[in-house]
């Protein structure tokens, strides 16, 4: 892993494999999580399909630089600040994580990149893909959605039992439990998971890095940033929607909504997936992202042959 600094004193840690020249993919994580929730199986799936893959700890992810001067803001607080006119308290946006992306990007002297995001991930990406449309080539959009914070009977009752379980003085074994039951709530009803191989992911990702209230943190970052509908219709990167049928925190209709938003996008729901990325589904999840980074490199070289341009930033061919 490597680091760099980004903006101020915000330090992003990140992984870049495959060669330089080919076409760059950017995995953004979600909502308190970190890089390595992208599978080893589905990062490195993607190298071997012929691409410059990066991913990296959002901050107060991982990592990434924590931001625990700004404390445990109160979830409730940051939820009705989303839906009613109040000042919100959060200590950084969406926006501002998406500036860490770009500077990210252009550290690493990418230009233009495929931008895939899950959930929270999904989101940043969205933003980029609205407001920075020179260098975005792609966007895919997983298990994310276009609109402000909302409680639904579903994702209420997972909230629910989430905060029951959440330690008040947390702590590494706390933390194990936690991240275990966390996954069980949300993970994909059609791909569970034994309790040992969650046990095993769950201690991997505390002792790679522990940050508790980073959460509440990027929580309050989600819904100071509001409703991104209005945006949607700046996108336009070709445009890929993955959502899971069976999601018990953003309802797969957030996705469908998403996908009608975006003109020209593709949408695909899949049966039994929750809100999570499950082995069972990553040689799909790798041969759509490729699929769709391809024909969108397609399109593109069409374009610029009409334009007699060459790429800019010199990509192999795939």
């Amino acid at each position: 892993m490597k680091s760099i600094s980004v903006s101020g004193n915000i330090s992003i840690s990140y992984q870049d494999v495959g060669n330089k020249n080919n076409p760059a993919i950017i995995l953004i994580m979600g909502l308190g999580a970190q890089m390595t929730l992208w599978p080893d199986a589905l990062f490195y799936g993607l190298v071997d399909q012929g691409f410059r893959v990066v991913r990296f700890d959002n901050r107060d992810a991982g990592l990434s630089t924590h931001l625990e001067q700004f404390g445990k803001p109160s979830l409730f607080k940051s939820w009705l600040s989303a839906r009613l006119p109040l000042r919100s308290q959060a200590p950084y946006t969406l926006e501002e994580m998406a500036e860490d992306t770009l500077a990210l990007m252009k550290a690493l002297k990418i230009k233009k990149a495929h931008l895939v995001g899950a959930s929270m991930g999904g989101m940043i990406a969205q933003l980029i893909a609205a407001k920075q449309k020179k260098k975005v080539l792609s966007l895919t959009s997983i298990m994310s959605s276009s609109s402000s914070l909302k409680l639904t009977h579903a994702n209420l009752k997972v909230f629910l039992q989430l905060a029951k379980l959440r330690p008040d003085k947390p702590n590494r074994d706390a933390a194990i439990r936690y991240n275990i039951r966390l996954n069980q709530l949300i993970g994909s009803p059609a791909y569970p998971q034994d309790e040992q191989t969650l046990k095993a992911q769950a201690v991997e990702t505390v002792e790679r890095a522990y940050n508790p209230h980073a959460f509440q943190r990027q929580f309050a970052a989600m819904a100071a940033s509001g409703s991104r509908q209005n945006l949607m219709a700046k996108v336009k990167a070709p445009t890929l929607v993955i959502h899971g049928e069976s999601d018990p925190i953003i309802s797969s209709q957030e996705g469908i909504k998403t996908a009608q938003q975006i003109r020209k996008s593709k949408l695909k729901i899949v049966p039994g997936m929750g809100h999570n990325l499950p082995p069972e589904l990553t040689p799909k999840m790798i041969k759509w992202i490729a699929k769709h980074v391809r024909k969108s490199e397609l399109k593109r070289a069409k374009k610029l042959a009409q334009k007699g341009q060459k790429r800019d930033w010199g990509s192999a061919p795939i």
